[in-house]
C-alpha cells in the first residue's frame, strides 16, 4: 500500500480535484483513508434519489469514504451544518471548498478497480482485478492484469 496526501484550497471542487489527483497519479485502485475540511456549497445525491440536492452555507466535512480509480470512483461524504446536524450521500460535482480539505488516499498498486453494470442492482458496481508484476528491461516495475483463470 502507498499513501498519497494532499490539501485542497478555497473555491476548488472536492470531487473534481480528487478525480484530477487520481488521474495525474494514474491510480487504478485506492480508497479514502481520511478527509476533513469545510465547504461553502454541498451537492449530494441522497439515498434512493436520482436527482442531486444542493445545500448552501458553511459545512464541516466530518467523513468521506469510498473507492477511487482512474476507471471510475464511488465516494460518499458526511457533512455537518452550524447546528451540528449531519447528513450525507454520494459525493458529486458541486462541493466547493470553503477554507481547506485535507485528503489522504491509500493506493493499492497490485489491484485494478473497474466499474461494470450489475444486472442485479442496475448500477455500475465495483469489479476488482489483481495486477501481476512483469519484467521490464529498464528495471522499472510494471504490472499486468491477472485474472483467477490465469492460475
Amino acid at each position: 500500500m502507498e499513501v498519497l496526501s494532499f490539501r485542497l484550497k478555497p473555491g476548488q471542487d472536492l470531487l473534481a480535484e480528487i478525480e484530477r489527483i487520481v488521474a495525474e497519479n494514474d491510480i487504478s485502485a485506492g480508497c479514502i483513508l481520511s478527509a476533513v475540511g469545510s465547504l461553502t456549497q454541498a451537492t449530494l445525491r441522497l439515498a434512493n434519489h436520482e436527482r442531486y440536492t444542493t445545500f448552501a452555507g458553511h459545512f464541516e466535512i466530518v467523513a468521506a469514504t469510498g473507492t477511487v480509480s482512474r476507471h471510475g470512483s464511488h465516494l460518499h461524504i458526511a457533512i455537518s451544518d452550524g447546528e451540528g446536524r449531519t447528513f450525507g450521500g454520494h459525493l458529486v460535482l458541486g462541493c466547493v471548498i470553503y477554507t481547506t480539505a485535507e485528503i489522504v488516499l491509500a493506493v493499492f498498486p497490485h489491484l485494478i478497480y473497474r466499474r461494470e453494470l450489475c444486472e442485479l442492482s442496475g448500477y455500475e458496481e465495483l469489479v476488482i482485478a489483481a495486477r501481476r508484476e512483469t519484467p521490464s528491461a529498464a528495471g522499472v516495475r510494471r504490472f499486468a492484469v491477472h485474472s483467477p483463470s490465469d492460475d
